[in-house]
């Protein structure tokens, strides 16, 4: 049986994945700080045995779990909408800088595969809808977004 680890596991995304990793045979283990996640995303996963869940912050590496074994981390922890950016910019480029180094340490150690999601947010305010593989984006470091597109 596979392991996973999903940062943002109590997103929108991030439980989907958790409930597509379980269906799959996974050992799945959810990590989340509940800053925009919703612990109700994760209520019917309760009392599943091959999910455990941990309330932490990715940036904080002495808050995430000491995995020996892990085959996959899934990547999905991060603040995503425009309202987040005015209200978290800093806590936004710490997920994005610290909490990915900190699962990449942690791939590392475990060997594991690490998958690091994003949003189209990331090319800042587009010129281009909906942006094709080919468009670089309209990124304003200084602007309301670049918390998010940095």
């Amino acid at each position: 049986m596979k392991i996973a680890l999903v940062a943002g596991a109590a997103g929108f995304i991030g439980s989907h994945l958790c409930d597509f990793l379980l269906a799959k045979n996974y050992y799945v283990i959810g990590v989340d700080n509940f800053i925009t996640g919703r612990e109700e995303n994760l209520q019917h996963l309760k009392g599943i045995p091959d999910f455990e869940f941990h309330k932490c912050d990715i940036t904080q590496k002495e808050q995430i779990p000491d995995i020996q074994k892990l085959d996959e981390i899934y990547n999905m922890a991060s603040p995503a909408s425009p309202i987040d950016f005015l209200k978290l910019p800093i806590f936004i480029l710490q997920t994005a800088a610290l909490g990915q180094l900190h699962l990449l340490e942690l791939a590392e150690k475990t060997k594991a595969r690490i998958l690091y999601a994003s949003t189209s947010e990331i090319y800042g305010d587009p010129l281009v809808h909906p942006q094709t593989e080919s468009y670089l984006g309209n990124v304003n470091s200084v602007g309301i977004r670049g918390c998010y597109d940095e």
